[in-house]
């Protein structure tokens, strides 16, 4: 008797510790490599909170910002190795992983306005750009959208000219190196989160960001002069390592597909507000000039800047460009 207890107590301690294991849930880890409260600092919380609100508490997403877990060059190894589930790095990431393609977003004047580039990201051009990303591991969800970029440095900078010389911070990109090239700069590779202390100590005279991330990594406080250029475009792709992704119980991968639709409309309806916010904030500091390029330096810009595309036709795909431009077109841009 004593015997049959024990085993009908050993049974349900299984039972037991079987379903606890069963509920136990799935944990992604979302790094990334700027503060909380930039625009996708905000839509990372955002995913977060309507990931595990979507699966019931199945899944609990942990967002690691700041590098607080990996760098711009360790993350997407990381992801890779299944190290971290979910990342959001900057596009001009994919260029180093070899999937030069996605360079196509870092080229000067390349998207004349918002409206070209969301024909780009939501339209074919993205889902085949995706698709490239899968011989890697990798699994596109969603393009999140950040800005166009600003100039800045301890000088002002309004013609081409002013660039000669000047040690330029840039992502690793080839077309972000002959872009600077192409102003007579000289473009120096760094992981931004070393970029203010650079810039602090002189290791590099200036850089390019939206001013979201300007602001909030406080640039503005060590650079005199910031150029409202709009020269180029900042955004992200949210990604999961895809044997990860592909495992994922059929209901639990439809629910954060769901949840990264909605944080994705959350990104990009705040990055423009949050951008406009960041530079007023800069002009308010006092510490740094703001200038807004006029049409004329404007058009000096991009005829400096525009052969920057043919120069990188080669590497990142002539018919990839072209489309790109042809979307513009569609649009009544020359």
């Amino acid at each position: 008797m004593k015997l049959k207890t024990l085993v009908f107590a050993l049974a349900a301690a299984a039972i037991v510790s079987g379903n606890a294991f069963a509920q136990a849930p799935i944990v992604i880890k979302f790094s990334h490599v700027v503060a909380n409260d930039t625009p996708k600092g905000k839509a990372a919380d955002r995913f977060k909170e309507l990931a595990e609100k979507a699966t019931k508490g199945r899944v609990k997403v942990e967002v690691y910002p700041n590098s607080t877990l990996y760098k711009d060059k360790e993350e997407l190894e990381a992801l890779q190795l299944g190290a971290v589930q979910m990342l959001a790095p900057s596009l001009a990431k994919f260029g180093p992983l070899g999937v030069k393609e996605f360079e196509v977003f870092d080229l000067p004047y390349i998207f004349p306005g918002k409206d070209v580039l969301y024909r780009v990201t939501e339209g074919q051009i993205g889902k085949d750009l995706f698709k490239k990303l899968e011989p890697k591991g990798i699994t596109g969800l969603a393009y999140w959208d950040n800005g166009f970029k600003v100039m800045s440095a301890n000088k002002p900078l309004r013609t081409p000219a002013d660039f000669r010389g000047l040690k330029m911070r840039i992502q690793s990109s080839k077309v972000l190196d002959a872009q600077f090239r192409a102003l007579g700069a000289n473009p120096q590779v760094m992981a931004f989160s070393e970029v203010y202390q650079a810039l602090q100590t002189g290791v590099v005279d200036g850089t390019e960001n939206p001013p979201s991330n300007l602001y909030t990594q406080k640039m503005h406080e060590v650079q005199k002069h910031v150029t409202v250029s709009n020269h180029g475009y900042l955004g992200y792709a949210v990604i999961v390592n895809k044997k990860f992704w592909d495992g994922l119980p059929a209901d639990i991968r439809t629910a954060l597909e769901g949840a990264m639709k909605d944080a994705t409309k959350y990104a990009n309806a705040i990055a423009q507000q949050e951008n406009d916010k960041s530079l007023d904030a800069v002009r308010k500091s006092g510490k740094t000039e703001v200038y807004v390029l006029n049409d004329k330096e404007k058009a000096e810009w991009r005829k400096a800047l525009l052969p920057v595309q043919t120069s990188m036709a080669g590497r990142i795909g002539p018919d990839l460009i072209q489309a790109v431009n042809k979307e513009a077109a569609a649009l009544g841009y020359k």
